[in-house]
């Protein structure tokens, strides 16, 4: 790659207008990084060219000059890797423009705002759902169905490039999917046999499950005060427990063992990971569109066997009453999408921000849906149980900012 600062040995005129115009108006109409130069001053626009190709510019090429006495370009290049081979340049050490830092804030801003709203969406349609159609198994599996049907379409028309996946590949991610798929199965399980408040303040513990199973199967051990961190989150879900009125021991078994599933996806996926060679050829939101695959596959025989002769009855009893057949499709769908694209849009969340805002971040989100399911829902609540569910909340984000500190301190 060129630094922005050496002298082409290259050039390639643009001689016809049009053209001319094309070359300049298309880096206004795109997103990544291009760089113009404007009288030997450095600006760097967060654009990229969607011509690049028709005018032979591509990562190997050089600066192109236009006959435009006041333009180069230079494609996918950065100022900030060129100042570090030019220190002769006056403006090598100018700082980026306002408005980059503006733009990030808000595409940040607008992930997290989008992750709270498709998840609250997520978990009242869901809960609409139990509450009229109560066949967990087969809502669960229709909205990991539902994921595929979003998903699948995205690589066909190539509007997202698909993924390079290999045999190999699919069989380093079948635990993975096999531990998204129980996770998955449970949650809904339990947002469907107790209030959405107290199924999330039990899955507040997964950190603490996820502290235990490090420790016992990857030999990870945290310092002590990362432990007591935990006390807070044990603490505040046994006094949530004991004072919820709609507690019922199904609820509470499947939001455990959904603890317990999530973790295990995440070991399955670090003991995956330590193969270099895995999922070279997918990214982050094209890896979870695979697991909703193989995880909608893994689930289809279950349910049928499990529900499958209920299916029908079940169905007529649910739209006999006030309760319509497309209220309850359109349910179904609603939870499905914004199911997926909770989790999709959770990668772009959390990979744009420093740890301890995802934490805090994430903690937040609980608190959300908390507050607003029991807006929605009118559920009662005791005193008692707000104080749990606002302690094992809190220990969650304690727990969090301890274990960040604590491991950049061993760095």
């Amino acid at each position: 790659m060129v630094s922005l600062y050496e002298t082409p040995t290259r050039r390639k005129p643009l001689k016809d207008p049009f053209n001319h115009f094309m070359f300049i108006f298309s880096h206004r109409i795109c997103r990544s990084s291009t760089e113009f130069l404007f009288r030997n001053k450095y600006t760097l626009r967060r654009w990229s060219c969607p011509l690049h190709k028709c005018y032979g510019i591509t990562k190997q090429q050089r600066i192109v000059k236009t006959r435009f006495p006041l333009f180069y370009c230079l494609a996918n290049t950065s100022v900030d890797e060129s100042t570090k081979d030019s220190g002769n340049v006056k403006n090598a050490s100018q700082p980026l423009p306002n408005i980059a830092s503006w733009k990030r804030q808000l595409k940040v801003a607008s992930y997290f705002f989008l992750w709270y709203a498709f998840n609250i969406i997520y978990n009242i349609s869901n809960k609409k759902l139990l509450n009229a159609y109560p066949f967990p198994w087969t809502v669960a599996w229709v909205q990991l169905a539902v994921g595929v049907l979003y998903v699948v379409p995205l690589w066909l028309f190539h509007i997202r490039k698909a993924p390079y996946i290999q045999l190999d590949d699919i069989k380093r991610l079948l635990p993975v999917a096999a531990a998204h798929t129980v996770g998955h199965i449970s949650t809904v399980v339990s947002l469907g046999a107790v209030a959405i408040s107290f199924t999330h303040v039990v899955k507040a513990l997964e950190p603490f499950v996820n502290v235990l199973a490090s420790a016992v199967i990857l030999r990870s051990v945290f310092p002590i005060p990362v432990y007591l961190s935990l006390l807070p989150v044990v603490g505040g879900v046994i006094m949530a427990s004991v004072t919820e009125l709609s507690f019922t021991w199904t609820g509470f078994i499947a939001a455990m063992l959904s603890n317990f599933a999530f973790t295990g996806r995440n070991i399955f996926s670090k003991i995956s990971m330590n193969d270099q060679t895995s999922y070279k050829h997918m990214s982050p939101a094209n890896l979870f569109a695979v697991l909703t695959i193989l995880s909608t596959i893994l689930l289809l025989p279950v349910a049928f066997v499990w529900e499958g002769p209920k299916l029908y009855p079940g169905w007529i009893l649910a739209t006999s009453g006030k309760t319509t057949s497309m209220q309850l499709i359109t349910w179904l769908l609603t939870s499905g999408l914004f199911f997926y694209l909770y989790n999709e849009v959770a990668f772009y969340a959390l990979d744009s921000v420093h740890p301890v805002t995802h934490s805090v971040g994430n903690t937040m989100k609980r608190v959300v849906i908390i507050i607003t399911s029991l807006w929605v829902f009118k559920n009662p609540i005791t005193r008692a149980n707000a104080i749990g569910s606002a302690i094992a909340i809190g220990g969650v984000l304690l727990y969090s900012l301890t274990k960040y500190y604590y491991s950049q301190k061993i760095k």
